[in-house]
């Protein structure tokens, strides 16, 4: 899957452990209500629950069609051949290579070259969208690979990374068999709205994971190459990143220090499911005992935390430079902690588990 900074990929198996625990280790339906990278709703599918995912953005809403809602039995002979074909494509540099690898350098205009030809091709090709978005993060996914950034495309490297000079290399997505407690579904939308109809879709849910952001930084921003790949809008651009001119207006009340706190308590108010668990980081614009009195009055009764203690995002380590390289900030602290709130019916189940220091 593509790197993504508050990615849960150290926390992914405690996350679906707490699900498991919740339900009494029987599978269950789980709603992934800012689904990013789909790791959490990939990893709970593999075990069999059903995944609704949500997120506002494209490439996301891409990476759940893939990773949630395809099914291996449906998808996987077909995606394993147009794969094939595209592999086989000639370069043709376009906008992708002009705009990402000419006026900004997030990728090499080699392989920009070899993405514009196959992305122009799956926009010929007219497939069925499931198909096509698991075609999509085959592309996305390949792209990631070699591309020159520490993780975020808020900036790119000063020179190019070494796997930049590596050849774009398309492989077949891990796409999952049909859970055996139903078949995903993956939403694209405004958070609030996912959670009023996932409400009316599926009100019996067991599980609403919540991972919403935790500062001023979008997701739109922090991915932006993804979003403009996986819309292909060709949409203007500003900055020396590049960015697509939507970053301006395409706001969210949750990266929004002001705003985040009611935020949280409107969408505590509308998820429907037995039991919450939220992620979020000490960092965040919301404290742990902010979060704690929001669920307790959601709930009626306080939430069991667990804590994991990790490295921070690489970019911590390197500090703050400007467009021409020059350092303009120092490095702060290398470690934080994230959070995770377990509140509702399955609270009792969990209640028992170490306290991680």
């Amino acid at each position: 899957m593509i790197k993504y900074i508050g990615s849960k990929r150290r926390l992914v198996s405690s996350i679906v452990g707490l699900c498991q625990q919740a339900t009494g280790g029987r599978p269950g339906v789980a709603l992934d209500l800012f689904s990013g990278t789909s790791r959490v709703g990939h990893a709970l599918k593999r075990e069999g629950w059903r995944v609704l995912s949500g997120d506002s953005n494209a490439y996301a809403h891409a990476l759940a069609t893939c990773y949630v809602q395809a099914d291996r039995q449906r998808v996987l002979g077909d995606a394993t051949r147009i794969i094939g074909e595209l592999r086989s494509l000639r370069p043709d540099p376009g906008y992708f290579t002009h705009t990402f690898c000419e006026r900004s350098r997030f990728i090499h205009p080699n392989n920009g070259a070899r993405i514009d030809a196959i992305r122009e091709r799956l926009a010929a090709l007219s497939l069925e969208p499931v198909l096509e978005k698991v075609l999509l993060v085959s592309l996305m996914e390949a792209a990631d690979r070699v591309d020159s950034t520490t993780g975020v495309q808020m900036a790119y490297l000063k020179s190019w990374a070494p796997r930049a000079h590596k050849p774009l290399e398309l492989r077949t997505p891990d796409v999952l068999p049909r859970a055996s407690r139903g078949p995903g579904l993956a939403f694209q939308g405004d958070v609030l709205d996912a959670a009023d109809w996932f409400a009316a879709f599926a009100p019996d849910a067991d599980i609403a994971y919540l991972d919403p952001p935790y500062n001023q930084h979008s997701y739109l921003g922090n991915y932006h190459v993804w979003e403009s790949l996986i819309r292909w809008d060709k949409p203007e651009v500003y900055g020396v990143a590049c960015k697509r001119v939507d970053c301006k207006t395409r706001k969210s009340r949750f990266n929004s220090r002001p705003k985040i706190a009611g935020a949280v308590e409107e969408l505590l108010g509308r998820v429907r499911a037995k039991t919450v668990i939220m992620s979020f980081n000490d960092e965040g614009s919301v404290s742990r005992e902010q979060l704690e009195s929001m669920l307790s009055e959601r709930f009626g009764e306080s939430p069991v935390v667990v804590e994991h203690e990790g490295n921070r995002y690489v970019g911590a380590k390197i500090g703050i430079h400007d467009p021409s390289g020059k350092r303009v900030g120092t490095v702060g602290r290398l470690r934080n902690r994230e959070y995770l709130f377990v509140a509702g019916a399955g609270a009792a189940c969990v209640k028992d588990r170490p306290i991680a220091a």
